[in-house]
């Protein structure tokens, strides 16, 4: 039996409709990899501070958040700037100078790279962060702090394990 030109066309038509639906992968794609680019860049709010088992921190009840600057890190046998090894404890503990220069030149090399520079009227000194292990004697961290001075860093800030403030 032969069909009409309207009856071929409306079989064409339900058969292409019968299909089943193909997903566009590119647009997914897309979607997904935005959502992830703007999870990690919204998630920032977490722990600032590198953490590290050889620096046992002291305890405060500080109710302030760390802010995000150069951190010197004063364990066992080392100082790091950044993570990366700096200078001897042994070396520092024997010298009688109260600057330690390898640090210095490191911290005035980590005020160079900064990606925020300041304009000429707001003159604001850089900060940075001193992780220090709670048994390291005072005279190394006034040389450690004198040397953060000098290198032009104008707030210290001590970091410290926060505690569970004490009811009075």
């Amino acid at each position: 039996m032969k069909q009409s030109r309207r009856a071929r066309r409306m079989e064409r038509n339900h058969m292409r409709h019968k299909r089943a639906p193909a997903f566009n992968l590119v647009s997914l794609m897309d979607i997904f990899t935005i959502l992830v680019f703007f999870l990690l860049v919204n998630s920032s709010d977490g722990e600032v501070l590198p953490s590290t088992k050889s620096v046992e921190l002291p305890e405060s009840i500080a109710e302030q958040k760390p802010r995000q600057n150069v951190v010197v890190m004063v364990t066992e046998r080392d100082i790091l700037v950044q993570g990366s090894r700096i200078a001897r404890l042994d070396e520092v503990e024997t010298s009688e100078s109260l600057l330690i220069i390898p640090l210095k030149a490191a911290l005035e090399t980590q005020h160079q790279r900064r990606l925020l520079q300041t304009s000429p009227g707001k003159a604001s000194a850089p900060e940075v962060t001193i992780m220090g292990n709670k048994q390291i004697p005072y005279r190394l961290l006034k040389k450690v702090m004198a040397t953060c001075t000098e290198a032009g860093y104008g707030k210290i800030s001590l970091a410290v394990m926060q505690k569970a403030a004490q009811e009075s």
